[in-house]
């Protein structure tokens, strides 16, 4: 199995590597990571890390370590995502303390949105929010996302659906959302 790398201005997204795990772990086990499932033991956050790597082998795409390509600096994880009993295919992010606030979220999940169209042929993708994650919420939006709905997940609870803009209505500029 080989992860590709993906590059944008400012960001390398590559694939999840063992030394990702400190500060991986460190952000599972904040609360900061309460909107995705944690906060998680160094134990589960473990498992975690292994479910990520896993994912790229059982459905040949997954989510990405995103680093500062200028710094080499770990910013979070960004990427696609569709487990077993997921309601579909989403593209997902989180970042890590202190990478806020400058658009690497917004950038890297762009990247990711076109991998999934132009190299996997996906025609959609949602991305799920909790509520009360208002900077998700608004990546979202700034990747034309619009909320379309709801789901009760098992584990994570209420979710809003956001529903991004397809390849075609991206090459024809129709993203909704954007400036």
């Amino acid at each position: 199995m080989t992860i590709p790398t993906l590059t944008t201005d400012r960001l390398t997204l590559r694939a999840p590597e063992e030394r990702d795990f400190d500060v991986f772990a460190g952000f599972y086990a904040s609360e900061r990571s309460a909107f995705v499932g944690g906060p998680l033991d160094r134990d589960r956050a473990w498992r975690q890390l292994a479910t990520e790597t896993g994912h790229w082998a059982l459905r040949g795409y997954g989510r990405w370590s995103v680093e500062e390509t200028a710094t080499g600096a770990l910013a979070g994880m960004v990427g696609l995502w569709d487990p077993e009993g997921w309601p579909e295919a989403e593209i997902g992010w989180d970042l890590y303390e202190g990478f806020e606030g400058r658009g690497y979220a917004t950038e890297a999940a762009e990247a990711a949105r076109a991998y999934a169209y132009d190299v996997l042929g996906w025609s959609t993708a949602i991305s799920l929010v909790a509520p009360g994650n208002t900077a998700s919420a608004a990546v979202a939006t700034r990747l034309g996302a619009v909320k379309e709905g709801a789901i009760d997940h098992p584990r994570l609870g209420h979710l809003h659906v956001y529903r991004h803009p397809g390849p075609d209505a991206l090459a024809d500029g129709r993203q909704e959302g954007r400036a």
